[in-house]
């Protein structure tokens, strides 16, 4: 063989394997996501490419100068920042094994009850494809506070592979910015009920049930609601959710909230004249609640068109001096949009069937402004609806403390807690992260389920707007070495695989045991994709295998020709 030639072969592989590997960017499988991001709070998850327990989060604001270490040592990483300010931007990379990723930036919540909101909504996006990346990027460029999903985050079957090729691939620059709160749509059930759905999110769960798949938050002067519509419709087992469940929660948690603008949303849409139509289920056991308790928005996806109800009270149109709530779809995400097959009916004010985009939608003070923007940056609709509001509470005065007698430990964990507020007549409530609540200076609370729980307190004094606080306990199964390890799943195969998964797909978030397969749940309605998703890696674990393939390539040919 010519020495010329192989060294240029040489210095080619030198090329694509040294030029791609030595970034100083880290090479994750996924790119750092936000999750539960709160006003002093924050959870960034990743996935690294083997197992590492020396991860960490660097943070700061305008620098990294703090670091907040990850609890696992196996590949999937989830890592809670605590003791955050309020409305306030952080930088923030990861550490794992000796290298670091590009920093980025967030925004913590503001203050519960702060009169200034800026969120963007849609649904069904998860393909992987060309228009789902120009609504993502879109959305970016609005820079919302946070970005409320709308189910079917991952087509076609919500598997593992695909919550990685078709969301956090296309979406890796959004998601690593602006934390999503998603719900789980129809797609996201064919595979396990949802379950890798729950496997790669985290979100709140304060509900009794400490479940993630419906939940509540507050954002600033909004209250938002998050609803599990498979459970309504029949695509979950009791096990996993039931509607009476969800009645009872939702009907509780708009009870209970004292902010002025309550949004809810789900899948399934209440109200709809695209090709799935309308839910009557949704419609008839939710709206009465939604009526009673004030419910501003209802949000949801489903049909890929945009469509908005006129202001709806019951199964008609609000009268003139009725208070009626609007219904919308906003499945325009980046699935294949379908053709409406009806006429406009008279209850629709706006619908579209031909266009990309996302709602946007400031919240300031008593007036709330939606727009839905197109891919091309046109608006296609926009709205506005307005309410009296009290004056503003005074703002509170000091700093809330919080402290944990024990803050890990095995199920069933229990951890005592202080909170000392600035105001010695303060009322203290608690939130323990799993549906159970308490009152008063010092609680105990026992863990029965392995995962992370973000604590919440809450001081309030009457006139003053609350003062809140957090604190992160850490609970692993019985026998497990902490959150992030990797024991198996007790699935019986000894490997730690999720039945379902092929071996190359990640373990299953540990904290969470995954579920086999329930007999009779069937592929959703066939709602497609329009393109393919990214590769399952990072850039540079991609490209060196591509790389490694093309030189041997090159090899062969110079060895056929010799």
């Amino acid at each position: 063989m010519d020495r010329t030639k192989s060294l240029s072969l040489a210095a080619l592989a030198a090329l694509f394997v040294g030029g791609f590997a030595s970034g100083d960017a880290l090479a994750l499988p996924r790119d750092p996501y936000l999750q539960k991001v709160g006003p002093d709070t924050a959870t960034v998850a990743f996935r690294l490419a083997s197992n590492c327990s020396n991860a960490q989060v660097r943070y700061g604001m305008g620098n990294t100068s703090q670091t907040a270490k990850s609890p696992a040592s196996a590949k999937i990483h989830a890592v809670v920042l605590t003791g955050l300010s309020p409305a306030t931007t952080y930088t923030y990379s990861v550490d794992g094994c000796g290298e670091t990723t590009p920093a980025k930036t967030f925004s913590t919540a503001p203050v519960p009850g702060t009169r200034r909101v800026h969120f963007a909504a849609v649904g069904d996006f998860g393909t992987g494809g060309s228009d789902q990346k120009k609504v993502a990027a879109s959305m970016l460029t609005n820079k919302p506070e946070l970005f409320v999903a709308l189910g079917d985050n991952a087509y076609a079957s919500g598997t593992e592979a695909e919550f990685q090729n078709n969301l956090f691939t296309p979406m890796a620059a959004l998601l690593s910015q602006v934390p999503m709160f998603a719900t789980p749509g129809n797609h996201e059930y064919v595979t396990q009920e949802a379950q890798p759905y729950l496997d790669n999110l985290y979100l709140p769960t304060n509900n009794p049930e400490g479940s993630e798949r419906y939940y509540s938050f507050d954002w600033g002067h909004v209250h938002f609601v998050s609803i599990d519509s498979n459970c309504a419709v029949g695509l979950a087992s009791a096990s996993k959710c039931t509607l009476a469940a969800q009645k009872a929660f939702v009907e509780k948690d708009l009870a209970a909230t004292t902010q002025p603008w309550k949004v809810v949303f789900f899948h399934h849409p209440s109200w709809s004249s695209g090709e799935h139509g309308s839910q009557l289920t949704m419609r008839r056991q939710f709206g009465p609640l939604f009526e009673k308790y004030g419910v501003d928005l209802v949000l949801t996806g489903h049909d890929h068109d945009y469509e908005r109800s006129k202001p709806m009270l019951g199964d008609a149109e609000a009268g003139r001096n009725e208070s009626g709530i609007p219904y919308l779809v906003v499945g325009g995400g980046g699935a294949t949009l379908r053709t409406f097959a009806t006429s406009r009916p008279s209850w629709s004010v706006i619908r579209d069937d031909a266009a990309h985009g996302f709602l946007d939608v400031d919240v300031v003070e008593g007036t709330l402004t939606a727009k839905l923007v197109k891919t091309d940056g046109g608006v296609l609709d926009t709205f506005t609806l307005s309410k009296t509001l009290p004056a503003p509470p005074e703002q509170p005065q000091g700093t809330l403390n919080v402290a944990v007698n024990s803050a890990s430990g095995a199920a069933p964990h229990t951890a005592s807690f202080t909170a000392t507020a600035p105001q010695a007549n303060a009322t203290i409530t608690w939130d323990f992260g799993d549906g159970a609540t308490a009152e008063g200076p010092q609680a105990q609370h026992v863990f029965a389920q392995a995962g992370t729980y973000t604590v919440t307190a809450r001081a309030t004094v009457q006139g003053a707007a609350p003062l809140t606080a957090t604190t992160v306990v850490t609970v692993t199964s019985n026998g497990t070495t902490g959150p992030g390890t990797d024991p198996g799943n007790g699935n019986g195969n000894g490997n730690g695989e999720d039945p379902g998964t092929t071996p190359s797909d990640p373990d299953p978030r540990p904290e969470v045991p995954a579920t086999p397969t329930t007999p009779g749940v069937t592929p959703g309605d066939g709602e497609g994709s329009n393109g393919p998703g990214g590769c399952a890696a990072g850039p540079s674990a991609a490209l060196i295998p591509a790389a490694a393939a093309l030189v041997a390539g090159l090899v062969r040919r110079r060895r056929r020709v010799r």
